[in-house]
């Protein structure tokens, strides 16, 4: 039986403010973390846990704080990543919303164990209802003494910020959100050097994903074993997933890491709204999707790899037979031309002239030769771009071209869709 821990206590009236955390138990594995582990010990606790990034790359958190340099006479900050641009993603803003100390407690584990006394969160500006409740919940713990000088007794001292972001894609990428605290464009900056060595204002800096902070209190309550012990060794732990489209129970699902996509669509979302699933984004629009056929494969970041796709951020999208994958395609490559920041030649013009190709092919005046120009335009993003959008866009429109050329060609052959 899988206990959930994340959301356990979602529903509990006022979960949002630090009455009701501190009654289920909030903030005493800060206290544990604070008197019982040394920096480098705590660093160490989540590396065994193997706690894998919970907002897309799905990169070991603790082996990302143990790149930070010691000692050297700069001021170490700490970011989190709330910006949640993703379509498809909504588990940051539900933690945000229902459960911000959760949040705010696993930065301050974080932060005592990089020896950051700043941090930053930075939380997309379309999420009012999540600023409102994250900077109640900041309130409430400089008033508890949670924050500032001196925490719970000790000499850990340390400074939480909200910052808000204005709405663009790209400040999901890491240095970009680092270019925009600063009061920049934001664009993608060139690494190496990596945020760890020279971050925010050229400091070594750790930028960590909402539901990644969440993990920590639990890991440190309930230790390593726990964690492991859920889910694949490789990929362990709770995870929170995100279940859109045309399925009969969308929502917020949390369970264990590595679960098959097709127990988490057919099982517990109720499967497709009808007739049967045609595929399936699994982790937001910048996963290459999965056709029907490849729906066993497991949720978590090695087998979704091994299958040619991403976690992401576990924004599962599902598509029934009524979908028309040509429109995804486009209606996907017209996002990213629009949040294409315009930095690179290839991520700038080839969102651009995919996005017209495809628009061109579900408007029923496509050409047979429109299908070797897309697949050009792939070539020229991936791996060429300056960032992972360009790569992200190429990889979903190839996946689509891969799995359903078929229904590219009808729209040539029939001058129309099919579909609508």
């Amino acid at each position: 039986m899988f206990d959930k821990v994340l959301t356990k206590n979602m529903d509990t009236p006022g979960s949002y403010g630090i009455a009701a955390y501190e009654a289920a138990g909030g903030y005493k594995s800060l206290a544990n973390a604070l008197n019982g582990y040394s920096p480098a010990e705590l660093i160490e606790l989540v590396k065994s846990a193997n706690l894998r990034g919970r907002g897309g790359a799905g990169f070991p958190a603790g082996l990302k704080w143990s790149f930070v340099p010691k000692e050297t006479g700069q001021p170490t900050y700490l970011c989190c990543n709330a910006d949640e641009s993703e379509p498809g993603t909504f588990k940051d803003r539900a933690l945000m919303e229902k459960d911000p100390h959760m949040m705010l407690e696993g930065m301050l584990i974080a932060a005592y164990a990089i020896g950051a006394e700043i941090s930053y969160i930075y939380i997309r500006g379309e999420y009012g209802l999540s600023i409102e409740r994250v900077e109640a919940a900041v309130r409430q713990a400089y008033a508890k003494g949670l924050l500032g000088r001196n925490i719970l007794g000790t000499d850990f001292n340390h400074d939480i910020y909200v910052h808000l972001g204005a709405g663009a894609y790209i400040c999901g990428e890491e240095t970009a959100l680092l270019e925009s605290i600063e009061g920049r464009r934001a664009q993608p900056k060139l690494k190496p050097p990596f945020p760890a060595v020279a971050g925010l204002y050229e400091c070594p800096t750790v930028i960590n994903n909402v539901e990644t902070f969440a993990c920590l209190p639990h890991i440190v309550e309930r230790g390593v074993e726990w964690f492991l012990n859920i889910g694949p060794k490789g990929s362990p732990g709770p995870k929170l997933y995100c279940l859109s489209g045309q399925v009969k129970k969308p929502g917020l699902y949390e369970l264990p890491m590595g679960i098959s996509l097709r127990e988490l669509v057919e099982d517990h979302a109720g499967g497709p709204r009808s007739g049967k699933v045609k595929a399936v984004i699994p982790g937001g629009v910048s996963a290459p999707m999965i056709p029907e056929s490849g729906l066993d494969v497991g949720m978590d970041v090695d087998s979704l790899a091994a299958a040619g796709t991403m976690l992401g951020s576990a924004g599962v999208i599902v598509l029934d037979d009524t979908a028309c994958v040509v429109r995804v395609a486009m209606r996907t490559m017209e996002f990213f031309q629009e949040e294409s920041c315009g930095k690179c030649t290839p991520c700038r013009e080839g969102t651009d002239w995919a996005a017209k190709v495809l628009c061109r092919l579900e408007a029923g005046s496509g050409r047979r030769e429109d299908l070797d120009q897309l697949e050009f335009l792939c070539g020229g993003m991936f791996g060429n771009s300056f960032c992972a959008l360009g790569d992200a866009a190429a990889w979903a429109l190839e996946a689509a071209l891969k799995h359903f050329r078929e229904e590219f060609e009808r729209h040539i052959v029939d001058g129309r869709c099919p579909f609508h």
